[in-house]
């Protein structure tokens, strides 16, 4: 049905795959630009085709469930995917979805090609927008989009205090609707990788009850 739809909306090279391993196969094999993925699969659960999937592709990931829990929502994005669609949905909101994800990169493409500087530099931590690319410490670090656009946003706004609502309007191009915690379970994985200290961290500081912010280091100027 999916495939029937994007195929309507102008998506006219959709793979399929029917099992979570072949699946996983087929993202070692080729490269896509989107994986839509169900977590109740006929072989293995959906959190671990995702896992082994980010080991090949760092495309966003859109999972299909029909489990509506916190704890099924927050193992998803905290495993590597980037949004989360509930059954039963609409289609036209899977495709609406897609556009987003689409439009925003475009978006960083464009903006991209537009700024004057490339590279981000905050002390151990160097963001490379034209590469799309996170350095850590002299070494490159596995950063998927949303996590790097999340990251790329809020170093460019520094000092600048989001609400998660703002944040997930401003990055996944969608209102909230009360999907606040995909915005803060992003922010934990973003910070695993650039913060020396994950129990006081010095870079994205939480303003309990208000949101989030980006903290230069002092001496850390972008360069």
């Amino acid at each position: 049905m999916l495939r029937t739809v994007l195929h309507k909306e102008g998506y006219s090279l959709v793979d399929s795959a029917y099992t979570g391993q072949e699946a996983i196969e087929k993202t070692k094999q080729n490269q896509y630009d989107l994986v839509l993925l169900d977590v109740m699969l006929p072989d293995i659960d959906g959190f671990q085709v995702c896992g082994s999937m980010r080991e090949h592709t760092l495309a966003p990931i859109l999972f299909l469930t029909a489990r509506t829990g916190d704890i099924d929502k927050l193992t998803g994005l905290g495993i590597g995917g980037d949004d989360y669609i509930t059954k039963p949905f609409n289609p036209l909101e899977v495709v609406a979805r897609i556009n987003v994800q689409f439009r925003r990169m475009e978006q960083y493409q464009k903006a991209e090609k537009n700024a004057i500087q490339d590279v981000l530099r905050f002390g151990h931590v160097v963001i490379d927008r034209k590469a799309a690319q996170l350095w850590v410490d002299d070494e490159e670090v596995s950063c998927p989009a949303k996590e790097f656009e999340l990251l790329l946003f809020l170093a460019e706004h520094p000092n600048q205090v989001f609400t998660a609502g703002q944040l997930y309007e401003n990055i996944w191009g969608l209102d909230s609707m009360g999907d606040e915690k995909t915005v803060s379970v992003h922010i934990g994985r973003i910070r695993k990788k650039i913060e020396k200290d994950m129990k006081n961290p010095e870079f994205i500081v939480n303003l309990r009850g208000i949101g989030y912010k980006f903290v230069p280091p002092q001496g850390g100027d972008e360069a």
